[in-house]
């Protein structure tokens, strides 16, 4: 673990004490001292009410306050660790499950990032500040013993005794003591680093976050990411509800109503039977329309036959020739059928648009636990993920399961995607 300070000492050691890294270590270890003994009398004061009053049941509020008393004092630490500590430290709680005080607490009593912060908390109120009263001492006793010819001078002709027996009324007599102090500052500066650097050090140990807090976090990701993700599946499919038994049906009730009228006034030499038929044919087209948008939104033979079948449709509503070739086993999870489809969706969209192919293959299968999905497209090449948004966009819908999606497109063809998907995901 390195630590800024003490490898500052180790590689410029006398450059050390003329840099200015003993002003920032005094400065964290005096303001570290008067934190630390503050944060010790609240320590005290919790402790006190919470056992003395713990038989009525108020205790119990204070024991909880003392428990979780560390997470405020680490997070006021790490951001003072900055005057000394150029790599910041990682904050160790993860997200929360909901708002309010008792989720909070449950949820903070829980991890162990809590209980490493009360103990550095304790450390800090015992330990640092103690050290940090002797260091003051050390470096007051420097900065008088430097000053003492000033202070001769200013309190003249009155003696100042700095040494029991040894009066000085001379500022040039008080002059080895200002040697002394000086030699004290020098001393004062690599003790206060050291002291500093073990602080640091101790902070890191207890303070920053873990493997263990990591691994938890990028779980309760992940767990977030699924949720949106079905989230977003049911918002979609509420949508292609509501538009197929809605709007939908309106528009066939008013294609149907117009068919009458338009039979009714067959033979007839009105005006209106031109517009009539004229409005049928705009509001078959609309319907078309529509069928198209709920389609592309969340189609049923998607739900109903699953991957393969979807695909399949798809490849015949395709301007470019499309060969499907995928052999699943089963059906797949539902989030992972729908990224895969409208991933093909949209990659057989670029191909018709962008690549100028004749021809695209779609060739999927299962290999451990994964779907692979290799499309492949006849066209002239050079497809680059970064001058667009298109790529981009299907490899961020494919890493929200955990996926990838890897783009071989030389200049000249062809092209080729592949995506992959964990079943498990």
């Amino acid at each position: 673990m390195t630590v800024a300070v003490w490898e500052a000492m180790r590689r410029h050691p006398l450059r050390f004490a003329r840099s200015t890294w003993p002003l920032r270590c005094w400065a964290f270890l005096l303001s570290g001292t008067v934190v630390g003994l503050v944060v010790l009398l609240l320590f005290a004061a919790l402790l006190f009410v919470g056992l003395g009053l713990s038989v009525v049941g108020i205790g119990l509020f204070a024991l909880m306050g003392l428990a979780v008393l560390g997470i405020p004092v680490a997070a006021l630490e790490r951001r003072r660790f900055r005057i000394v500590e150029p790599e910041p430290l990682l904050d160790p709680h993860g997200s929360l499950p909901g708002t309010g005080t008792w989720p909070w607490l449950r949820t903070r009593l829980r991890e162990r990032a809590t209980w490493r912060e009360l103990g550095y908390t304790l450390a800090l109120g015992v330990v640092f500040s103690v050290t940090g009263v002797g260091f003051i001492a050390l470096l007051g006793l420097s900065v008088l013993l430097t000053a003492t010819p000033v202070i001769v001078w200013a309190i003249a002709p009155d003696t100042v005794m700095l040494v029991p027996g040894h009066p000085i009324s001379d500022p040039v007599a008080a002059l080895p003591g200002s040697a002394a102090g000086l030699l004290g500052l020098l001393v004062s500066a690599y003790v206060g680093g050291m002291l500093a650097g073990a602080q640091v050090w101790v902070a890191r140990s207890l303070l920053s976050a873990r493997d263990e807090d990591l691994n938890s976090r990028v779980i309760e990701l992940t767990r977030s990411r699924a949720r949106l993700v079905d989230a977003f599946e049911a918002e979609r499919r509420r949508i292609e509800r509501d538009l197929h038994d809605g709007a939908q049906q309106q528009l066939v009730a008013l294609t149907m109503t117009l068919g009458l009228a338009e039979l009714e006034l067959r033979g007839q030499d009105a005006p209106a039977a031109a517009l009539i038929a004229r409005a049928r044919g705009e509001a078959r087209q609309a319907l078309d329309q529509l069928r198209s948008l709920v389609r592309g939104i969340h189609p049923q033979v998607l739900t109903d036959h699953g991957l393969p079948a979807a695909v399949s449709e798809l490849a015949l509503r395709n301007p470019i020739p499309v060969t499907v070739d995928i052999d699943l086993p089963h059906r797949l999870p539902s989030a992972v059928e729908t990224t895969a489809y409208f991933t093909v969706t949209e990659a057989l969209t670029n191909a018709s648009k962008h690549s100028g192919a004749d021809q695209v293959a779609v060739v999927g299968g299962l290999r451990d636990d994964r779907l692979v999905l290799l499309i492949t497209d006849n066209g002239r090449g050079g497809a680059d993920p970064a001058a667009g948004a298109g790529l981009q966009g299907l490899a961020d819908r494919v890493a929200i399961l955990r996926g990838r999606l890897v783009v071989t497109s030389p200049a000249g063809g062809p092209t080729q995607l592949r995506v992959e998907v964990p079943c498990s995901a």
